[in-house]
């Protein structure tokens, strides 16, 4: 008899715990990462020319091939660049731009060329006074074919060496996103 009333008190005490731990009510939510389905970086030139690189991926990972726009930048030339970070799969579409500037310190971009001449540096700083990458001085060199590739780092340890200059060797943290752009300086 007493084993079977202890049966029954553990019984009771496992479900009690089961019902608790799975309710609604449970104030641990992971922290998911954000769709980013399209990333457009526009450069307008000093004398007003605009080129806008753009990534659209609305399927996400797997699925249909994104589709990927370069372009031509004029040579021995200044442009500022914007860039907009979106999730298109939803209606409206989430702009993730937004949260990227709320959470400034947890994000930087990076931007890697093979293109002789090109440098992309940053023209906006976190409320740490660290590099986001958001806004930037794209300038170009002379003639030539190549890519730019912009990184997206969520978590990256800004303050390891070169990090704050753009080098993403010591950044660490996570990729959100990688594209990498055909790009002509004319």
């Amino acid at each position: 008899m007493k084993r079977t009333y202890l049966h029954v008190i553990m019984a009771l005490f496992c479900l009690s715990l089961l019902m608790t731990s799975c309710g609604k009510d449970d104030p641990v939510i992971p922290n998911e990462e954000e769709l980013i389905t399209t990333l457009s970086y526009t450069l307008t030139s000093n004398n007003g020319n605009t080129l806008t690189l753009s990534f659209k991926d609305l399927d996400g990972d797997g699925g249909d091939e994104p589709v990927v726009t370069g372009g031509s930048l004029e040579r021995n030339q200044s442009y500022t660049g914007m860039l907009e970070i979106l999730n298109e799969s939803e209606t409206p579409a989430e702009n993730i731009t937004e949260e990227i500037e709320e959470e400034d310190v947890d994000h930087q971009f990076f931007f890697q060329t093979d293109i002789t001449g090109l440098t992309v540096s940053y023209n906006d700083q976190d409320s740490n006074g660290n590099p986001v990458g958001l806004n930037t001085i794209l300038t170009t060199g002379e003639t030539g074919a190549g890519s730019l590739t912009i990184i997206l780092k969520h978590e990256p340890v800004k303050e390891a060496s070169g990090v704050s200059e753009g080098n993403i060797t010591n950044a660490g943290g996570e990729t959100d996103i990688s594209v990498t752009f055909p790009i002509n300086v004319q």
